[in-house]
């Protein structure tokens, strides 16, 4: 199982043949590693509606025919735009949708959520299952108690951390997360892709693994690990 990092919050998950594609953030993005025309996924996954995460959901769900998974407003956003044959799940906080690789459940994050085209929602994290690896792509969130929560139900492999600030919580705030996470992993992301959420991944990295609360897996748009 690959986690390869897109640019700003987008992932590419594969296992084997398998590929889900979180929150498809390509054209537009000045960190991104592919073009839209390049994901060939079986799932998209998004964690709320806001332009950066959303991006080109629409554009990449209807070239490949691969299923979306959105919180329930969203959801019902995209099943206009998509036709009613195409498959669109549509989980709330607590939900979880099943799918032939694995699932994904919806946790809460916190922070706000309307897309492009106006449809506001609960913005939400992602607990991922896929290759026998749990991963908790956190979403855009400030910090609070909760992000504990989800490792309470099964360890999480890797967590997938927004660290630069002004829309999500800054390094400082996750390092805190990383203690309240208890992952195995982190990788950190939302940071670098304008100038408002510049920051120093490495300072990040030393701050929690000096701390002891993870290992920090920095990667550049592109780069892949295995965890």
């Amino acid at each position: 199982m690959q986690i390869r990092y897109l640019g700003h919050a987008a992932f590419s998950l594969t296992d084997g043949d398998t590929e889900v594609l979180v929150d498809p953030f390509l054209t537009g993005n000045p960190k991104a590693a592919v073009g839209a025309d390049e994901p060939r996924p079986d799932a998209i996954l998004l964690t709320h509606g806001h332009a950066d995460h959303y991006g080109d959901v629409v554009d990449i769900a209807k070239r490949t025919g691969a299923t979306v998974v959105a919180i329930t407003e969203v959801a019902g956003e995209l099943s206009g735009k998509l036709g009613e044959d195409h498959p669109v799940l549509n989980p709330n906080l607590g939900g979880t949708a099943e799918l032939p690789w694995g699932s994904v459940r919806l946790v809460p994050a916190w922070h706000t959520s309307t897309t492009p085209d106006g449809t506001v929602s609960t913005p939400a994290g992602l607990v991922i299952e896929l290759g026998g690896k749990r991963i908790y792509h956190v979403g855009d969130t400030a910090l609070f108690s909760d992000l504990a929560l989800p490792g309470k139900r099964g360890k999480i492999d890797v967590a997938l951390v927004p660290i630069g600030g002004h829309f999500t919580m800054d390094r400082f705030d996750a390092v805190v997360a990383a203690e309240l996470i208890g992952a195995d992993q982190i990788i950190p992301c939302h940071y670098g892709t304008f100038p408002p959420i510049e920051t120093d991944a490495q300072a990040f990295k030393a701050d929690v693994e000096q701390a002891g609360y993870a290992q920090v897996v920095v990667l550049a748009p592109g780069e892949s690990h295995t965890p």
